[in-house]
């Protein structure tokens, strides 16, 4: 079951994802001779507002073929009214845009949709106290739930622990103890700690862990919305950042993983409820949409950056390096994904 959830999680962002070209192409006056989830082999098709409508039998991505626009072939060019080769750089910039663009409004719609759902997070009441710490030294004990720091109020860990690894200075803490308000000072100190991505950090501590209490937020309709712009936020932010990291090699290229690593973890959501499900969901859309804004050739970042050349040179870029790049594009894609195959397998082995 968990398997057949991961295809149709998969499918549909990548569904979404073709639809925000489509729309766009339409609305340039492009004529769609083809939408496809999935390569290879046609499994069935329609017609449908003059579109061929497909799913092939590899269901790893999907295209729009517009006429006149052919990744496989750049030189195959046509010059008819609706043709994407006769629009303007800005028009094929904008088409371009909308796949990405419609992956990070899913995300945003899922992550509200989570939102509305009541989810859950780990209250800030206090587990262990570190010995000698800050939190020991200033009378904080287990059980105490900590309401505020300088006047701030916490609702969660997340939230508390965010303040303190921010703060400078004096901490004031307002502290619930069996029923009774305790105001506690401290100090944090900087301690060594491993960030999201193994990195050996420096950060603000004050000694304590979490009791690993959950409640459900009540998070309301205007709650609902800042909730999922933070997430969305946060997730495009974490995203470019690991790329950036595997790019500069300050992440192993090891911890890349591809299209098992998301099948796995997708079914591992399913069996963990639905709230799961559209969690990491969001984080897949999101993640489609940063990956297609590098500057590959083959991808939708790499097509933006020929039109921007052509808008800044008032010229096309030649023919040949079109395809030369083209094929270089591909080259890196089926690297990128053999490596994640590769890691993938490793690990499952492993």
């Amino acid at each position: 079951m968990g398997y057949l959830v991961s295809l149709l999680v998969l499918s549909a962002l990548i569904f979404f994802h073709e639809l925000g070209h489509y729309m766009a192409a339409r609305l340039m006056g492009v004529y769609v001779e083809v939408f496809s989830i999935g390569f290879g082999k046609k499994l069935f098709s329609f017609k449908k507002f003059n579109t061929e409508w497909s799913v092939s039998a590899i269901p790893l991505g999907g295209y729009v073929k517009m006429k006149g626009q052919d990744d496989s072939d750049p030189t195959k060019k046509s010059y008819d009214d609706d043709s994407y080769n006769v629009k303007t750089p800005l028009q094929k910039i904008f088409i371009l845009l909308a796949g990405p663009f419609a992956n990070f409004v899913l995300a945003y719609v899922l992550y509200f949709m989570i939102a509305l759902g009541s989810p859950m997070a780990i209250a800030p009441i206090v587990g262990n106290v570190v010995k000698d710490s800050p939190a020991f030294v200033a009378g904080l004990e287990s059980n105490d739930t900590i309401l505020s720091i300088n006047g701030v109020a916490v609702q969660t860990w997340k939230e508390m622990a965010t303040l303190i690894s921010e703060s400078h200075g004096v901490l004031n803490l307002e502290v619930d103890r069996k029923g009774y308000m305790e105001k506690i000072q401290l100090t944090p100190m900087l301690k060594d700690a491993k960030n999201m991505f193994g990195e050996d950090v420096k950060r603000k501590m004050i000694g304590i862990s979490a009791a690993g209490k959950t409640f459900q937020q009540n998070l309301g309709l205007v709650g609902s919305f800042k909730y999922a712009t933070e997430q969305t936020i946060f997730a495009s932010t974490l995203i470019f950042t690991g790329v950036k990291k595997l790019i500069f090699g300050e992440v192993p290229a090891s911890e890349l993983g591809g299209v098992i690593s998301i099948v796995k973890l997708t079914s591992d959501a399913t069996d963990a409820g639905w709230m799961s499900v559209l969690f990491f969901a969001a984080l897949i859309s999101v993640n489609l949409g940063v990956l297609n804004l590098l500057p590959i050739p083959a991808l939708d970042g790499g097509h933006i950056m020929f039109n921007l050349y052509e808008m800044i040179f008032r010229r096309e870029a030649s023919e040949a390096v079109m395809v030369n790049l083209t094929i270089a594009g591909w080259a890196i894609l089926f690297g990128l994904m053999g490596l994640g195959l590769y890691n993938d397998i490793t690990r499952l082995i492993g």
